[in-house]
């Protein structure tokens, strides 16, 4: 289910029509249709939708609910956003200048994050059954990376970044696929990879 379907879905729990809802938010009905049907995927008015609506920007967002009468734990209040980038450009990350995120389709980060934490999505099988293909992974550059962290990396003769988790034992580093049907379970880094940043959120596909 996408931000669009839950908006619709509790905007008809609420009883509400598009123009009612549309007049709560203060935007024009149009504007709502789009975003119900996906037209719209990362509306700016968020918030505003979640007060009307009597639940959160992460529920609408991810699905977390805080609500009174929900068996869900409350979800962590919005910290920051992070922009949608490709593999290519996440390879190229160190040098942010050339890649313009702010022209990126952005995403609420529900844990603290430095500025230049971007989002990925999932691609491949090699993560599963801890990530999926499609779910979106926030990224922090600035994070520390220790054993056991999932990270994304890129090897010196390949820009293109790949996502595995980090193993660390008797000073010598790999890369971990999670996935135990993967052909290749450990990668050595020997000098020839660099570590673009830590995954630190994981907002899973619905």
């Amino acid at each position: 289910m996408n931000v669009g379907e839950r908006i619709k879905k509790r905007r008809v729990e609420l009883g509400l029509t598009q123009a009612n809802l549309a007049e709560l938010v203060g935007i024009i009905q149009q504007s709502l249709q789009k975003i119900e049907s996906g037209s719209t995927k990362n509306p700016r008015n968020l918030k505003a939708l979640a007060d009307a609506l009597n639940c959160t920007p992460e529920f609408l967002q991810f699905g977390i609910s805080n609500n009174v009468n929900s068996n869900v734990s409350p979800g962590p209040a919005i910290k920051a956003t992070a922009p949608l980038i490709s593999w290519v450009q996440a390879g190229a990350w160190s040098e942010i200048s050339e890649i313009k995120a702010y022209d990126a389709e952005r995403f609420m980060c529900p844990v603290n994050c430095s500025d230049l934490t971007f989002v990925l999505k999932v691609q491949g099988v090699s993560m599963e059954p801890k990530f999926y293909e499609g779910d979106l992974i926030f990224v922090d550059p600035e994070a520390e990376c220790i054993h056991g962290s999932y990270v994304v990396a890129r090897l010196d003769d390949d820009n293109h970044a790949t996502f595995k988790q980090l193993i660390i034992e008797n000073d010598h580093k790999f890369l971990k696929a999670a996935n135990p049907n993967w052909p290749e379970q450990l990668i050595a880094i020997n000098g020839n990879c660099t570590l673009v940043g830590k995954v630190i959120f994981t907002g899973k596909s619905l």
